[in-house]
């Protein structure tokens, strides 16, 4: 095996780290955002949680892939999108595979809130409620907390999975760290070299999240570190 070429492969998959980590995190923060709007959507009536629950199977049920390319390739084809304001955006593939990882993470931390708002006890809501709280800081100080710190294990799987899932940026040009070996594997035909780098990349970043949520996690519940292993 060619140590120095897997050496200066490294460094070139390196040169699209930092566009993975940006459409991980912005993808993550945005997905977030719109999951919070979705279970405050079931929250608010009937038409609000039918409306969350077909988003959810929308995106839930399909694969993230076909998301991309019909967003990439497919809104292009109404004139009105080409027309409008929006399409100095939706043209460019970075802001349409940021688009589409959006709405997909939405979809899954949408039902891992749903599950952590559901785990919130009625008890310390009746409370707030004795105590003249008003139903946004109810949200802020009771109700989102307790649902965060419950919905956490589940939510590091999301992470994990969303940070993987950037690699399929690369299907509309993207060079990220997943762009850049397939480029690399063109011009050199050493994919397997080329490949077992990006690997490795994936599993250190992957290794250093999971690390970094199993402490924010004992940090919120300090009671449980003593049973880790």
């Amino acid at each position: 095996m060619d140590f120095a070429f897997l050496s200066e492969t490294f460094f070139k998959l390196l040169a699209g780290f930092p566009l993975t980590v940006n459409l991980a995190v912005l993808s993550l923060a945005g997905g977030g955002v719109l999951a919070l709007l979705l279970n405050m959507a079931r929250a608010s009536g009937w038409l609000g949680a039918r409306f969350a629950d077909f988003y959810v199977f929308l995106f839930r049920g399909s694969p993230l892939l076909i998301q991309i390319f019909l967003i990439y390739y497919g809104l292009g084809n109404f004139p009105a999108v080409r027309e409008s304001f929006l399409w100095p955006f939706l043209r460019e593939p970075y802001w349409c595979a940021l688009l589409a990882l959006i709405l997909n993470d939405a979809a899954y931390t949408a039902e891992i809130l749903r599950g952590g708002f559901r785990a919130v006890p009625r008890g310390a809501v009746e409370a707030a409620e004795a105590c003249g709280m008003s139903r946004l800081t109810r949200l802020r100080r009771i109700t989102l907390p307790v649902a965060i710190r419950q919905a956490l294990p589940a939510y590091s799987n999301e992470v994990i999975s969303m940070f993987k899932s950037t690699a399929l940026a690369s299907t509309v040009t993207l060079m990220e760290v997943t762009g850049i070996a397939r480029a690399e594997v063109s011009a050199t035909y050493r994919a397997i070299e080329i490949f077992l780098c990006a690997a490795v990349l994936y599993l250190v970043s992957t290794l250093l999240i999971t690390r970094a949520l199993r402490l924010l996690e004992t940090r919120l519940s300090p009671w449980l570190a003593g049973n880790r292993a």
